[in-house]
């Protein structure tokens, strides 16, 4: 007891300056994770939410009123269920299967040398409509894609990028990231955003709207998004047509201003979609066998 004694008449008179410094500074660290910690178990509805901070956080947009807790709450026995249409497959079949749709997608690549020929716009639907089928966190399917074929739309889009990416080749990335991407062909130079027929910009909703005009929590928008983002890539290679996984960075808010999305919706990606060019190149990559990528127990 004489020590903590000791020390808090040395805190309180300030005899070492050092010593109160050190203490001031673990007290607020500590109080700084507490309150992270309070803000992660509590959403801003006070419900307690065990998991990431993100699935409960967003920039509100002016004039949000937040819901009541509980308001929108639906027991999920309460929801109407039907019989699940299922049909189990003999394990040869599921081999057989699971075997075509692996050599199929192994045969995508990346594209960076479009035609400009053009591609039946309800096709885009149908494989935009694929990735809708995504789980979603809550199922509040936290997503929004903006199809792009008007050529003035596509120019200014790749104005907006190519000014931003000149800056991240030249000043923001580093040496070795800029030293990476060199085999693979890629610049700051983006043609392929006006060649390419169709620009789909992959938005995530960082939180909803309800009808009266509330904010609605979305759950694990990010992986939501994520997940749809892959079905709209595999939906697209199987349609027969080329795409570019493009991530704009640091124009989000214009892309956004551009296009004229809300302040729940930030840019995730953007997907050139067309034919290849006739004259288009790939690099000569190989992708990581089963025993690299997988671990069983």
């Amino acid at each position: 007891m004489a020590i903590f004694s000791n020390l808090a008449k040395k805190l309180l008179n300030n005899e070492d300056p050092y010593f109160t410094a050190v203490v001031v500074a673990l007290a607020g660290t500590l109080g700084y994770l507490a309150y992270k910690e309070y803000k992660v178990r509590k959403n801003i509805n006070g419900d307690m939410t065990p998991f990431d901070e993100d699935i409960t956080e967003g920039p509100s947009g002016p004039g949000l009123k937040l819901q009541e807790p509980g308001a929108d709450f639906v027991d999920p026995f309460s929801l109407p269920h039907v019989p699940m249409n299922f049909k189990r497959l003999s394990e040869a079949e599921m081999l057989q299967r699971s075997r075509e749709f692996y050599e199929h997608l192994n045969k995508r690549r990346t594209v960076r040398m479009f035609s400009s020929d053009p591609v039946p716009i309800e096709v885009i639907r149908e494989c935009v409509k694929a990735a809708g089928t995504a789980p979603s966190g809550a199922h509040t399917e936290p997503w929004t894609f903006a199809i792009v074929s008007d050529p003035v739309v596509k120019h200014k889009l790749r104005e907006i990028i190519e000014a931003e990416e000149k800056i991240n080749y030249e000043k923001r990335m580093s040496r070795q990231w800029v030293s990476d991407l060199a085999p693979l062909g890629t610049d700051w130079h983006k043609e392929y955003l006006d060649t390419a027929p169709y620009l789909i910009v992959v938005l995530k909703q960082t939180y909803g709207i309800t009808d009266n005009g509330e904010r609605k929590n979305h759950y694990y928008f990010e992986h939501s998004v994520a997940i749809s983002q892959g079905l709209l890539i595999s939906a697209i290679h199987n349609a027969g047509l080329a795409t570019l996984t493009s991530t704009p960075m640091n124009c989000g808010p214009q892309i956004c201003k551009l296009l004229g999305r809300p302040a729940n919706e930030k840019v995730s990606l953007l997907l050139p979609v067309g034919y290849p060019a006739n004259n288009a190149t790939i690099p000569n990559l190989h992708r990581k066998p089963y025993e690299q990528i997988a671990v069983e127990y």
